[in-house]
C-alpha cells in the first residue's frame, strides 16, 4: 500500500507499552490515529491528549470495535490473552468484522504462533510455553491457546492481514527496523531478542509494505549478534 493512501490508523491495545510506541511511531508519520483501550487504563494515554482520539471499552466488545476502526486504512492490534473469555479471539473476530474492505490489518503475537507448522522450537521454549498456558489458566489470567485460535481465525480470512511474531523482548533506544524470517529456526533468529520499540516500528510500517500482506514474520532485532552475523554472511 501507497504510504500516501494510510491517513488514519486504529491501534487496539494502544494503552500498554508496544501500544504506546505504535502510537507514537503512528503519529510521527503524520496519520490520524485512534486508540482504543480498556476505560481503566486511558489514563496510560494522556502524553498523547489533544493528538489521538481514544475510543475506551474491552478490545473483545464487536461494537466498540466497530465505532474505533470506523474510516480507517489500517489497524493495529496487540493480541493479548487476558483471562479465559476469549479476549484475543474475541478482539481479532471483531477487527476482522468491522475493519473496512481493503484496509491494512496488522496483529501482533509472540514466536509460539505457527501458521504452517514449519517452525522449530527449541525444547526449552516448548516447555515454557507449556508451562505459561498452564499456569494462566489455572489461575485464569490468560488463554494462551485461544491466542492461537485468534491468529487461525486471522490465517483463514481473506483480508489484507500481517500477523507479526515478536521474540523476547527488551526496552532500549531503537536498533532500527528488526529483521525477519518466515520461520521460527532460522539461525538469523536465534538471539530471540528485540527492543521493544522496535517492534512497534515494524508493526507501523507494515502497513505500508504489501510483500507482508497475509505473511507472519518472525522477527528478531536487527542488532541482535544472530542477526548480524547473517548479514555478514550475505555480505
Amino acid at each position: 500500500m501507497d504510504a500516501n493512501r494510510v491517513k488514519k490508523v486504529c491501534i487496539v491495545g494502544a494503552s500498554g507499552k508496544l501500544g504506546q510506541y505504535m502510537v507514537q511511531h503512528a503519529l510521527d508519520r503524520g496519520y490520524e490515529v485512534v486508540g482504543v483501550c480498556r476505560e481503566k487504563s486511558v489514563p496510560k494515554l494522556a502524553a498523547f491528549e489533544g493528538r489521538m482520539t481514544v475510543v475506551p471499552g474491552d478490545t473483545n466488545d464487536p461494537e466498540v470495535i466497530r465505532r474505533a476502526v470506523e474510516g480507517c486504512d489500517g489497524v493495529l492490534t496487540v493480541l493479548v490473552p487476558w483471562g479465559v473469555r476469549q479476549y484475543s479471539s474475541g478482539t481479532a473476530q471483531a477487527v476482522l468484522d468491522h475493519a473496512r474492505p481493503g484496509a491494512r490489518l496488522v496483529f501482533s503475537c509472540g514466536w509460539h504462533i505457527t501458521r504452517d507448522g514449519k517452525d522449530h522450537y527449541s525444547r526449552l521454549f516448548r516447555a515454557g510455553v507449556r508451562a505459561s498456558a498452564w499456569v494462566g489458566k489455572a489461575l485464569r489470567l490468560v488463554e494462551i491457546d485461544d491466542q492461537v485460535e485468534a491468529c487461525d481465525r486471522v490465517f483463514a480470512s481473506d483480508t489484507r492481514w500481517t500477523v507479526v511474531r515478536g521474540s523476547s523482548l527488551e526496552e532500549g533506544e531503537s536498533q532500527g527496523l528488526p529483521v525477519w524470517s518466515r520461520h521460527v529456526g532460522d539461525p538469523m533468529l536465534a538471539s530471540d531478542l528485540t527492543r521493544r520499540v522496535d517492534f512497534a516500528l515494524f508493526m507501523v510500517e507494515a502497513l505500508t509494505d504489501d510483500s507482508l500482506v497475509r505473511e507472519a514474520p518472525a522477527i528478531v532485532g536487527r542488532l541482535a549478534p544472530s542477526a548480524v552475523a547473517h548479514a555478514r554472511e550475505r555480505a
